[in-house]
């Protein structure tokens, strides 16, 4: 039954790419009367069952009527034929694809362009968004040259999420353009990692492309792992290849800034709770409408934002949306040979379940 699912989802996607919907047959097929729907940027394989595991595990208590949007580029690297067959291969009516064929001009980002009139249905069509976690942003998005440590493996991708946040919320690249949530100022709008840099550069921010040498002034592995834990932010030991059960991620403590979204879900200022981090590039110069709302242990290194005009936007730089967080037989390795525990066992309570937990609950309280 599977296969068959498979070689469906195959054929309808090359039906589509070979008889093109307008934009209007696209919505009328994906965004259903009566239903609220989610966008999820770069619906992947696995940012799709993470969505899954945070919804049906009821971590992310997201109202049962909504369904979840994936929206791509047909000229991203990602093969999203994979996403069709997972999707048709689970049944999972509560998710759908949307996929954007217009021409994207990379000197066209932040003003009106080819996709604006479909960033403008899309915004229409749905109830909140996600901007996930990725890789590097070309730096002349954000007017830099291309640093030797940065890693760029999709840039349409990052044309499509820096233009598309721009229309959403603005930006110091063309101040005279009004964004579509002025008309919808509670619209829900969640960065996770890249997501939230891209906010960042899409209002007219920058980036520091490695924390490492610009902030720490260390330039080798060795150099890394003599910095006190909180200030590495993923797991430099992992470079060594020789302990294949070692965490990519590093563990770190995060402060967060009282009376703003971070500030209520960690409740009590004077706690310090360990996120998941796995970056190595943070925010430069705040992008416009933005404060910061967490920073690392060391304050360097911004670690949440949130909109000063729109209330209910606000991007993280750590990873809660990971499904092992919650899991208490994942073992998680930092150092080679040592023994493993979960996440749930080394930070329980305070020092970081409860801090994941509330997180998802509060967001899923931004959402209409």
């Amino acid at each position: 039954m599977k296969a068959w699912s498979r070689l469906i989802a195959i054929l309808l996607l090359t039906v589509v790419s070979c008889v093109p919907a307008t934009q209007e047959e696209k919505a009328e097929e994906i965004f259903r009367e009566g239903q609220k729907h989610l966008l999820v940027m770069h619906p992947t394989v696995q940012n799709l069952e993470r969505m899954l595991f945070l919804t049906g595990e009821g971590i992310f208590p997201l109202d049962e009527d909504y369904r979840i949007v994936g929206v791509y580029h047909s000229d991203a690297s990602y093969n999203y034929s994979r996403s069709a067959s997972f999707i048709a291969e689970e049944e999972l009516g509560n998710m759908a694809l949307y996929r954007i064929d217009h021409p994207i001009d990379k000197d066209q980002l932040f003003k009106t362009n080819a996709m604006t009139p479909v960033f403008s249905e899309l915004f229409e069509q749905s109830d909140g968004a996600f901007f996930l976690g990725g890789p590097d942003i070309p730096p002349a998005v954000y007017g830099e040259e291309f640093n030797l440590l940065t890693v760029v493996t999709d840039p349409v991708r990052h044309y499509l999420e820096s233009s598309f946040l721009f229309h959403l919320l603005g930006g110091d690249q063309n101040p005279d353009y009004i964004p579509l949530l002025a008309d919808n100022p509670e619209y829900p709008i969640l960065g996770i990692c890249l997501g939230m840099q891209t906010m960042n550069v899409a209002t007219g921010g920058t980036l520091i492309q490695d924390i490492p040498t610009e902030i720490h002034n260390a330039y080798t592995v060795e150099d890394v792992l003599a910095l006190d834990p909180d200030n590495q932010h993923r797991n430099y030991y992992s470079y060594y290849r020789l302990d294949r059960d070692v965490s990519t991620p590093s563990y770190h403590r995060i402060m967060t800034v009282p009376e703003s979204h971070m500030g209520v879900i960690a409740g009590d200022p004077d706690l310090q709770p360990y996120v998941l981090s796995s970056h190595h590039q943070a925010i430069g110069e705040m992008g416009s409408g933005f404060r910061a709302t967490a920073w690392s242990a060391d304050e360097q290194v911004v670690e949440a934002i949130e909109h000063l005009t729109y209330p209910h936007v606000a991007g993280i730089q750590f990873h809660p949306e990971v499904p092992y967080l919650y899991d208490p037989d994942h073992q998680i390795v930092i150092t080679p040979g040592e023994e493993g525990q979960s996440f749930l066992d080394k930070y329980p309570g305070s020092k970081g379940e409860d801090f994941h937990r509330t997180f998802w609950v509060h967001i899923a309280g931004m959402f209409p």
